[in-house]
């Protein structure tokens, strides 16, 4: 599969990306926490480039191979945090959005409260939607994996 365009993105558009993220980093959610939404998202969103992107972001800020390998079951391994685990559920509730889900949930949302002020599911949620955006792009692009940016 080939991509489907080649030329890079705009200059005000990568600005906004960059106040974005960091809206993100500023939120208060451990940087590997994120990358470990990021990935989960990717994951269920079929997202090559934004997966490997993912694994190779995750790894320079400490995650362990263990974990990176076991996000994707996540609910069955022994490796995350009761924290982290609120964090996945929102992420993939607020990703599977598809006709008839059940979206995000007063149980999920409460379990993530539980866990993280305000300002920190501020930083999630936005981390959940803008995992979403690229993901889409991507996809209707056909991005290669293997690009870090």
């Amino acid at each position: 599969m080939e991509a489907r365009m080649k030329s890079r993105t705009s200059a005000d558009v990568m600005t906004a990306i960059q106040h974005l993220y960091k809206a993100i980093h500023t939120g208060g959610v451990d940087p590997r926490l994120l990358g470990l939404v990021h990935l989960r998202v990717s994951q269920i969103n079929g997202c090559s480039p934004c997966v490997f992107a993912g694994i190779e972001s995750a790894k320079k800020n400490g995650e362990t191979d263990e974990r990176l390998h076991s996000v994707v079951a996540w609910r069955e391994t022994p490796f995350f945090t009761e924290a982290e685990r609120a964090a996945l559920a929102l992420t993939e509730a607020a990703t599977r959005i598809q006709d008839g889900a059940p979206g995000v949930t007063d149980e999920i949302w409460d379990a993530a409260a539980a866990h993280f002020d305000d300002k920190q599911l501020s930083a999630l949620n936005l981390e959940i939607a803008l995992t979403n955006f690229f993901n889409r792009i991507n996809r209707t692009i056909r991005e290669q994996a293997g690009k870090t940016w």
